[in-house]
């Protein structure tokens, strides 16, 4: 059976998934910088390794300075979705992260002359009513102590993220998928060592095997996302990244306890609806 587009897509949000967890564990015990730090730095000794290995040469001009951009993008969304990864439910924050899909559309159409219609503009108004369901409806007593500002931070990283993707499919077409996990990796590793080590706090050695297994996981899920952005459109690929709500709901309840609400099913659901819409063709 041959391994496609939405295949590779689906695989590599279910393995950024489970990233995503490791990430929010790590999270109540380190700052956000000293996360992402670590998370980046064990990427980009996996990718070295890697890079040793398969030796595929030198990235020219063109692909250094554009892939470049991606890594500022990428440090802003990283730090924004740990941020909220450590302050909210790894459900909430998933489902709040879910307007990104939207923005891939509107991104495909400005940047790389995707057709959209009337459809995503119907679509982008059904998510921001899912996403008001999801935060307004969790503003009763027992929520009361809630973070705005995590839900600042997931909604910044949803936007982020979209243009880092569309740009990853715009790049994908013309770099190499390994120079583009490189930058991925090394990039955001390099702008966000400082901000790391000024935040650092004593590390607990145990935790070091949780650090690698991001830098695994993050090079695997870039990996398979690089190569399907390659062969699909973006428009295409983005409902997928609704599938990580199964992940987000599984893992939550089973590592963390963490039971959904009705408002974040009742807002994913409609979110989910309006990836449906945007998809049709």
């Amino acid at each position: 059976m041959k391994f496609g587009p939405a295949l590779r897509a689906a695989a590599g949000i279910a393995v950024l998934s489970i990233m995503d967890a490791v990430i929010k564990g790590m999270s109540a015990s380190y700052p956000t910088f000293q996360v992402a730090f670590l998370r980046f730095m064990c990427g980009s000794i996996v990718v070295a390794g890697v890079v040793a290995v398969l030796r595929p040469g030198w990235p020219n001009r063109e692909t250094v300075a554009a892939n470049a951009i991606r890594s500022v993008i990428a440090v802003i969304t990283a730090l924004s979705f740990f941020y909220a990864l450590g302050q909210l439910p790894l459900a909430e924050t998933l489902v709040l992260s879910f307007l990104s899909p939207m923005f891939i559309a509107l991104f495909g159409m400005l940047m790389l002359r995707e057709r959209v219609d009337s459809r995503i503009v119907g679509a982008i108004g059904i998510g921001f009513l899912g996403t008001l369901v999801v935060v307004l409806g969790q503003t009763g007593e027992a929520n009361a102590a809630r973070s705005w500002t995590g839900v600042g931070a997931a909604l910044l990283s949803a936007i982020t993220y979209a243009l880092s993707l569309v740009l990853l499919r715009q790049r994908a077409q013309r770099d190499k998928f390994l120079h583009i996990v490189i930058f991925q990796n090394m990039g955001p590793f390099l702008l966000v060592a400082p901000f790391g080590i000024w935040a650092w706090q004593p590390l607990h050695y145990e935790h070091l095997a949780w650090f690698a297994l991001m830098g695994v996981l993050g090079v695997i899920g870039h990996v398979l996302m690089a190569t399907a952005y390659a062969k699909a459109e973006a428009a295409r690929l983005a409902p997928l990244e609704y599938t990580a709500l199964i992940w987000a709901v599984l893992i939550g309840y089973g590592v963390f306890s963490e039971v959904p609400t009705w408002a974040t099913l009742g807002g994913g659901i409609l979110i989910v609806a309006a990836a449906m819409l945007t998809s049709r063709r």
